[in-house]
């Protein structure tokens, strides 16, 4: 999947000569965490909820009520914008997209075509609704978790034994921990009791939450 096929593109961006309280209740109305900001047709940086709140407390409790509004009414984004940004093409595979605000911690992105102009928007809220339509959580069915070996074919394997009892694959996933991989599936079926007890006939091991307990308490 490709950032440009998921990414919004009715989103709100402001401009350097907004005002720090505009762009606050704008972040505050949309739950947003960032706002891009452009000049023009511009991309010119982004400001973040953070930058925002930084920019006032600081000389705050010294103003009266009077000096307080008059500072509010000159304070812009351009005294806080970053312009360090970091865009992505919409070609950008998602998880690639996901890594790199991962590890950049950022709360969103800003994908641009050849020509850099800003065409798009992808954010951490839209990363999980990807994490949920990939695992097929709102196509309902069953959710299976295989714990399985480092070694190819496993998957499919795993999925060959659902399919040949006529049984749907929703989606596929596969998951690590304590060097253990873990391969999810859901099918299509309310009772997966019986394609539980196929997988467990050809060796698998299917896993749920009690066989985690142990790593769970206090």
């Amino acid at each position: 999947m490709y950032v440009g096929l998921k990414m919004l593109k009715d989103f709100v961006t402001v401009t350097p000569e907004t005002l720090i309280k505009e762009a606050d209740k704008i972040l505050e109305d949309n739950q947003l965490w960032m706002l891009l900001v452009k000049e023009g047709e511009e991309l010119v940086g982004y400001v973040t909820k953070e930058d925002v709140r930084a920019a006032l407390p600081s000389v705050i409790n010294s103003l009266d009520k009077h000096e307080l509004s008059y500072l509010l009414s000159k304070i812009t984004v351009r005294e806080v914008v970053r312009k360090n940004i970091t865009t992505i093409p919409p070609e950008t595979d998602i998880e690639a997209a996901a890594d790199l605000m991962f590890e950049m911690n950022l709360s969103g992105l800003a994908v641009v075509n050849e020509n850099k102009k800003l065409i798009g928007y992808i954010n951490r809220n839209k990363m999980l609704e990807l994490l949920v339509e990939e695992m097929g959580l709102k196509h309902g069915g069953s959710r299976i978790v295989v714990d399985v070996e480092e070694r190819s074919g496993v998957i499919y394997e795993v999925a060959g034994i659902i399919s040949n009892m006529k049984y749907s694959i929703i989606s596929t996933g596969v998951f690590h921990h304590n060097n253990r991989r873990m391969v999810v599936v859901r099918v299509d079926t309310e009772d997966a009791s019986p394609i539980v007890a196929a997988i467990k006939e050809r060796g698998y091991k299917v896993v749920g939450p009690e066989d985690f307990m142990d790593e769970w308490k206090s």
